[in-house]
């Protein structure tokens, strides 16, 4: 295996690919990089075993030659090693040569490095091919659905199922749900292809997946039995599915409310900032008091103080309610809408209560209040 390579596209390949690599694994031979070196190009593989990342550098972009000078092959070299090492070259071009298929000589004209290298028959036989339900979707749709959701999963793995997304596709839409069993996110898109199926993937992997878009505009997605391919831009990206049936949570979501507070999304934000500086646990608890006239945010801490913010702009409508929550959770839930007003929905003290942006019905938040003394 030999070739000359684009510096810029080689090191994009290896951090691409390199985002599967985990710090530890008890499978040695996935601290390594597959690198294959055929008529496509050249493709790099990385894994955990529960996520795996190809990415492809074609031979030509545009009219600009990438690859040249190259003798098709394909070895295993360590991760870590290869990136740095490519990172920190100062040449345009590199060379990549394996002799002997024990040691990859990478050079740029002005350092050269020896490493070790095996064969890559030695790597495990990963299926990147899509199967089973395959359609298409504009990758800012899918970022979206994920950055309005995701963020609720759990990520403790008691329950497990709760470190998932669960995706549910029907009636030329599909549903995105996140709870860690305190809060719960549900976000909804609409889809060209009328498909149908079920299937829970590792919300963090699909965040992963997601920042990994950059210039990209359309995803082919595959959703088989045990495995979500996603497609795009010369990457390809496997990930494994949670297994298990996701908790029924359609009925969860009030539909009746009796109190309605409407307010700036950032003002709020940043009153809960402000007093939040004072909580002294870590769920960083808050009040919120509403009348008609007036709604306050506060904190009371035995350890610390205590501290209180009147907000300006708001409209609430109700009875006299007080409502303690986690702020973190609510602050996560207003970011996730992207929406300069929210409206919270109350149905009492100690009901979960909803955080929306009014004028997209798409998104719904929903966060259990917390018993202050």
């Amino acid at each position: 295996m030999r070739l000359n390579i684009s510096k810029e596209q080689f090191l994009k390949a290896l951090l691409s690919a390199g985002k599967a690599i985990a710090p530890k694994n008890p499978n040695a031979i996935l601290a390594s990089l597959k690198l294959d070196l055929n008529e496509k190009g050249l493709e790099i593989i990385g894994s955990n075993s529960s996520m795996t990342i190809k990415s492809t550098v074609p031979y030509m972009i545009g009219e600009k030659n990438v690859i040249t000078n190259s003798i098709v092959g394909s070895t295993l070299i360590n991760a870590h090693l290869l990136t740095e090492i490519v990172r920190r070259m100062e040449g345009e071009i590199i060379g990549f040569d394996v002799i002997d298929k024990s040691i990859a000589k990478i050079d740029d004209g002005r350092s050269s490095f020896k490493l070790n290298c095996t064969t890559a028959e030695e790597y495990p036989d990963i299926d990147l091919e899509p199967n089973g339900t395959v359609f298409t979707m504009p990758c800012s749709t899918l970022t979206e659905l994920v950055e309005q959701s995701a963020f609720a999963a759990s990520t403790k793995e008691q329950r497990f199922i709760l470190t998932a997304l669960n995706l549910e596709a029907g009636d030329n839409k599909l549903v995105a749900t996140a709870t860690d069993s305190a809060r719960l996110s549900r976000k909804s898109v609409d889809l060209d292809a009328d498909i149908s199926f079920k299937c829970n993937i590792p919300a963090r992997a699909l965040l992963d997946i997601v920042h990994m878009f950059e210039n990209a505009r359309t995803v082919e997605i595959a959703i088989s039995d045990r495995k979500a391919l996603f497609s795009f831009d010369g990457t390809v990206v496997s990930s494994c599915l949670v297994p298990g049936d996701y908790p029924v949570t359609k009925s969860i979501i009030p539909q009746n409310f009796n109190y309605f507070l409407e307010v700036n999304a950032q003002e709020l934000l940043s009153a809960m900032g402000r007093v939040s500086v004072l909580a002294s646990d870590r769920e960083s608890v808050i009040k919120l008091s509403m009348s008609e006239d007036n709604v306050e945010v506060s904190v009371k801490s035995q350890e610390n103080g205590s501290a209180n913010e009147h907000i300006q702009t708001f409209q609430y409508t109700g009875e006299r309610l007080e409502v303690s929550f986690n702020s973190l959770f609510v602050v996560d839930a207003i970011k996730a809408l992207k929406s300069e007003d929210v409206t919270i929905c109350f149905q009492a003290e100690m009901k979960p209560f909803v955080v929306k942006n009014g004028k997209d019905e798409s998104v719904v938040e929903l966060i259990t209040p917390m018993r202050t003394y």
